[in-house]
């Protein structure tokens, strides 16, 4: 006995053109970033609600507000890279690694020269992690919709050419690190020693 239930049609395969491979990976790569990006600003918004129902709120005063003073223990005091430690900084390095490879440096790495450094190392330069954090944070802030329609000019303008000019200056953080390609160099520039009180001279 033959089988007469109707076959489905195999799909014929999807070609690209090489040209526009590398077009797609790009917008793949962009695309990935700005998920990523997302997840984070989602995880912290899900960290600011409070979960616990109205019910339970309701049931006990004391018991809610013990609640609330654990979970602020728990919570970092700022959002700001240089406040966080351990997991939550690495967390943070990596999603801000994202959006200074994929969207940062091909939109306004410009050339690197020795009047305008950059190192390719910079997440192990404390200030340029600081300075691109910053920037970051302002970056989400300013074109998000509520920031209306001026919101990445104001970005730009406030944030974005201060940034630069202290990032990418000549004795900025990446002072010390070899601008040429063919011969790297990378070096965290020392900082000046704590003072120690109670020394005699």
């Amino acid at each position: 006995m033959s089988d007469t239930s109707p076959t489905t049609p195999v799909p014929e395969p999807f070609r690209v053109s090489d040209g526009d491979l590398d077009d797609l990976a790009s917008t793949l790569a962009k695309t990935m970033a700005e998920v990523r990006q997302h997840g984070v600003i989602l995880d912290r918004l899900g960290s600011e609600l409070d979960p616990a129902p109205a019910a339970d709120q309701e049931a006990d005063g004391a018991s809610a507000a013990g609640a609330d003073d654990a979970r602020q223990a728990d919570d970092p005091a700022s959002v700001f890279i240089l406040a966080l430690g351990g997991e939550a900084y690495a967390v943070e390095l990596a999603a801000l690694s994202d959006w200074v490879n994929y969207l940062f440096l091909p939109v306004y790495g410009r050339e690197i020269s020795t009047t305008r450094p950059w190192c390719a190392q910079w997440h192990e330069h404390p200030e340029a992690v600081a300075r691109l954090h910053a920037l970051w944070l302002a970056w989400q802030q300013f074109t998000d919709t509520e920031a209306g329609l001026s919101g990445p000019s104001t970005w730009h303008r406030d944030h974005l050419d201060q940034a630069l000019v202290h990032l990418r200056a000549p004795d900025g953080p990446f002072a010390a690190c070899t601008t040429s390609p063919t011969r790297p160099n990378h070096r965290v520039l020392a900082t000046p020693a704590p003072e120690q009180s109670g020394m005699t001279a």
